[in-house]
């Protein structure tokens, strides 16, 4: 790619991500809940990280395929996110025992965890079953098919679109990575795209521990990075979330 080409490149993603940061920022307080909708605040969001990729690949003149909107390969992509989750997923059951561990036996820390939870939170002595639902119901905690589904395409295929098929691959355009692992870059554009999801987490709720996400953010990016497809990150990232909320279900009164 040519520099000027390469520039432009970076332009693009500063000007979507601070534009996409503000729309967040106020849309996340729309609070209200339509039938059918649900939350009409996180929809917009997830109409927004949906729709500022295809506005800009029409400026462009670039199609949204090329943000890795795609399964090819499809088997390397399953294979990467397959491989991903059994990785990943045991240090983050590892980490979430470590963190209430740690925070809820600490006076200094136990503002960490949200309120209320140290006193829920039993450890491997609280577990149970989580129940389970094709529906959610409100008021009655469950893992239902419903999360399940809201997660993969509500919430991970739009902000995958957005962090990884478009904002890190114009990163990568504007700074090419220097080494790479496995196929997937390692450089200064898996680190400011990983930046930019955690920072976009922050108007929800204003919780700094949502910087914590930077984390799978980097895995998410070096997903992306090494299929060229959006795939592999967005199930691992509908994943993650799903075994976030089951890791509740089980060890939180």
């Amino acid at each position: 790619m040519t520099e000027p080409a390469a520039h432009n490149a970076g332009r693009d993603a500063l000007l979507a991500f601070l534009f996409t940061l503000v729309a967040v920022a106020a849309l996340v307080h729309v609070d209200i809940n339509l039938p059918a909708v649900g939350h009409l605040g996180s929809a917009l969001v997830a109409v927004t990280f949906i729709y500022v990729p295809v506005f800009v690949a029409w400026r462009r003149g670039e199609y949204i395929h090329d943000y890795g909107l795609h399964t090819e390969p499809v088997r390397r992509g399953l294979v990467t996110a397959l491989l991903g989750m059994l990785v990943f997923f045991p240090i983050f059951i590892g980490l979430y025992f470590l963190f209430y561990k740690v925070a809820c036996d600490t006076d200094m820390l136990k503002l960490l965890p949200l309120k209320g939870t140290c006193s829920r939170y039993a450890g491997l002595a609280g577990f149970h079953w989580p129940k389970l639902t094709l529906m959610s119901h409100a008021g009655r905690p469950s893992l239902s098919g419903e999360f399940c589904a809201v997660q993969l395409v509500v919430v991970a295929l739009p902000e995958e679109l957005f962090f990884r098929g478009m904002l890190h691959g114009f990163l990568e355009k504007r700074f090419p990575p220097k080494r790479r692992f496995l196929g997937g870059g390692v450089g200064l554009a898996l680190f400011l795209s990983a930046a930019a999801f955690a920072l976009v987490h922050i108007p929800k709720d204003g919780d700094p521990r949502v910087l914590a996400t930077f984390l799978p953010g980097l895995l998410f990016g070096w997903m992306r990075s090494a299929t060229g497809s959006i795939m592999a990150s967005t199930l691992t990232h509908a994943g993650a979330n799903i075994l976030a909320r089951t890791l509740d279900l089980m060890f939180l009164r």
